[in-house]
C-alpha cells in the first residue's frame, strides 16, 4: 500500500519501503513507504493550504461527509477487520469490535460538533463593563498531526481525527509502523466519502523520522500523541520549540486493588476483560494486582482456574481469546520482564512460556512492593502481577508509588471505602468493582504524572483541538 498525500496514493520520495508482517505467521502481507522528511514537509504544505477552505465549510456539510464515511466503513467491515487482525495479531472478534467503534465514535463526535456553542458574558458582570457585551467562539488550531499507536489504531484514529476535522482542522496521520494498513484504508474511505484533498493525509514510516519531522514543523499547530512516555517526551519537546498545542496519552501501570470484602468472582471475571484483552497490550489495562493477604490464596486459585481456560491460538479463529503480541521482539521483551520479576522475588503460578510472538498468559504472585513491576515497569503483555498488601492504606500506598497515573480500580462491597480509595488514587480515571480498562468515547480520558497531558473524548477533545476567541461589543448599550 501507499501513502495518501493530497488525496493521491504515492510512494516515498526516495522509493524506500517497509515490510508489514503478520506477527502470528511471521509472513510479509504487504509493503508501505518508508517516508522521508521531504514527504512530511510536502504533506504539511498541502494540509496548510487545504485548511484555509476546509475551516469555512459549514459544520452540517462536514457531518454529511462523515456520515457517508460511516456507511462505507459498514460496507467494508469484513475487509477492515480481517486486515486489522492480520497486521496486528488482534483476535478477530476484537478486530470486528474495533471497526464497529468507528460508527459509535464518529456519530458521537458529529453530534457534539453541532452543539459546540460559545459563551456570553453579559453587560455589567463586572464594574466598568456596564455597556460591554462579550461573546466567545471556538476556532480550529490549524494543521494537526495525529500520532497513533499499534494496539488500538482504529479507536485512536476515531478519537483524534473525527473531532479535529469537525472543528475545522486538517490532519496528518502518522500510523504505527508495525500495522498501518487498516488506517490507510480508512483514510481512503474518507476520500471516497467526499473529503476534500489535503484535509486528512497519512504518512507511513519510522516514527523517529516522520513523527519527529512532523512535530518539529513550524506550520503544525497541534499534535495529539498516544504512545510510550519516552517518545511522548520527545514529541512534547519538538512541539514546544514552536509552541504547538500538544496532547499526550502515555504509559500506564494501573493498580487493581482487591480488598478482603470484595466479590472475588467478579474481580477475576474482570481480569479477563481488563488484563487479557488485546493480549494485554492496553495502556489502561490493569497491570498491578494489589490483593489483601486475607484473600490472597483464594484469589490466586480463582485467577489460575479462569485464565487457564482461555484459548490461545490463531487470531483469525473466532474461538481464540488470546492472539499474539505485535512482534516477536515484543514477546521477547515481555519474557525478559517476567524473568526479572522472578529474580526480584515473584513466583510464577501459571504460564510463562513463549513461542514466536505468542506468550502464554502468565500469573506471577508474591511480588514485593519494591520490585520494578510493582512501581514503574509496564509489561505490555498478558501478565497478571500480584502484589500482596496488609490493608487498604498499604494498597493505596503501593498504587501511588508508581510514576504513572493513568487509571486504577478497587473491588469492595463498601462504597464509602471505595469512594475514599478513588479520591486517594493519583490517576486520571478510577473504576469501582470493575477493571481500570474502561474507556467510553464520551468520557474524558487521560492520566496524571508520567501518563500524559490533556484528555480525549467527546466531552473534552474539542477543547483540545480548538482555541477560544473573544468578540467584544464595546459601548453597545446606552
Amino acid at each position: 500500500m501507499q501513502n495518501i498525500i493530497n488525496g493521491k496514493f504515492c510512494d516515498a520520495s526516495n522509493k524506500a519501503t517497509m515490510n508489514i508482517v503478520n506477527p502470528y505467521t511471521n509472513r510479509v502481507i504487504d509493503t508501505v513507504p518508508n517516508s522521508t522528511e521531504k514527504d512530511a514537509k510536502k504533506a504539511v504544505e498541502y494540509a496548510k493550504k487545504a485548511q484555509k477552505t476546509w475551516k469555512n465549510l459549514p459544520i452540517h456539510q462536514k457531518v454529511k461527509i462523515l456520515y457517508r464515511f460511516m456507511e462505507l466503513v459498514d460496507q467494508n467491515t469484513d475487509d477492515l477487520a480481517k486486515t486489522l487482525c492480520k497486521e496486528t495479531g488482534k483476535p478477530i472478534t476484537q478486530a470486528y469490535g474495533e471497526i464497529a467503534n468507528v460508527r459509535i465514535s464518529f456519530e458521537a463526535f458529529c453530534e457534539k460538533a453541532k452543539h459546540l456553542y460559545g459563551n456570553v458574558i453579559p453587560a455589567g458582570t463586572e464594574a466598568g463593563q456596564e455597556k460591554t457585551l462579550q461573546i466567545t467562539v471556538r476556532e480550529p488550531l490549524g494543521v494537526m498531526v495525529a500520532i497513533i499507536p499499534f494496539n488500538f489504531p482504529c479507536d485512536l484514529f476515531d478519537q483524534k481525527v473525527a473531532p479535529a476535522i469537525l472543528a475545522g482542522n486538517t490532519v496528518i496521520v502518522k500510523p504505527p509502523h508495525q500495522n498501518p494498513l487498516t488506517l490507510i484504508k480508512l483514510v481512503k474511505l474518507l476520500h471516497d466519502a467526499g473529503l476534500p484533498n489535503g484535509v486528512v493525509q497519512i504518512l507511513t514510516g519510522e516514527g523517529a523520522i516522520i513523527g519527529n519531522a512532523l512535530a518539529r514543523n513550524e506550520d503544525v499547530h497541534g499534535i495529539t500523541f498516544t504512545g510510550s512516555t519516552a517518545v511522548g517526551k520527545i514529541t512534547y519537546k519538538n512541539g514546544a520549540e514552536h509552541l504547538a498545542h500538544v496532547a499526550l496519552e502515555l504509559g500506564g501501570n494501573d493498580a487493581f486493588i482487591v480488598l478482603e470484602d470484595a466479590d472475588l468472582d467478579l474481580a477475576v471475571k474482570e481480569i479477563v476483560w481488563g488484563r487479557m484483552y488485546n493480549t494485554g497490550q492496553v495502556c489502561c489495562a490493569s497491570k498491578r494486582f494489589i490483593v489483601q493477604r486475607s484473600v490472597l490464596k483464594e484469589f490466586e486459585s480463582k485467577v489460575v482456574d479462569t485464565i487457564s481456560k482461555l484459548v490461545v491460538g490463531n487470531p483469525m479463529d473466532k474461538k481464540t481469546d488470546i492472539g499474539c503480541l505485535v512482534t516477536k521482539g515484543a514477546c521477547e521483551k515481555a519474557v525478559k520482564q517476567i524473568e526479572r520479576v522472578v529474580e526480584q522475588g515473584g513466583r510464577i503460578i501459571y504460564g510463562g512460556k513463549a513461542e514466536g510472538a505468542v506468550l502464554q498468559p502468565t500469573i506471577i504472585t508474591d511480588i514485593p512492593k519494591t520490585a520494578d513491576v510493582a512501581l514503574d515497569e509496564e509489561i505490555f503483555a498478558p501478565v497478571v502481577s500480584i502484589i500482596p498488601c496488609d490493608d487498604v492504606d498499604e494498597a493505596v500506598e503501593i498504587a501511588n508509588a508508581s510514576c504513572y497515573g493513568l487509571c486504577g480500580c478497587v473491588f469492595t462491597r463498601d462504597m464509602k471505602v471505595a469512594l475514599n480509595v478513588c479520591a486517594k488514587l493519583e490517576c486520571g480515571g478510577t473504576v469501582i468493582n470493575g477493571a481500570s480498562f474502561h474507556r467510553s468515547f464520551e468520557m474524558p480520558f487521560g492520566g496524571y504524572k508520567m501518563s500524559g497531558i490533556g484528555t480525549e473524548g467527546v466531552m473534552s477533545t474539542f477543547y483540545q483541538v480548538t482555541k477560544t476567541k473573544t468578540i467584544t461589543f464595546k459601548n453597545i448599550y446606552e
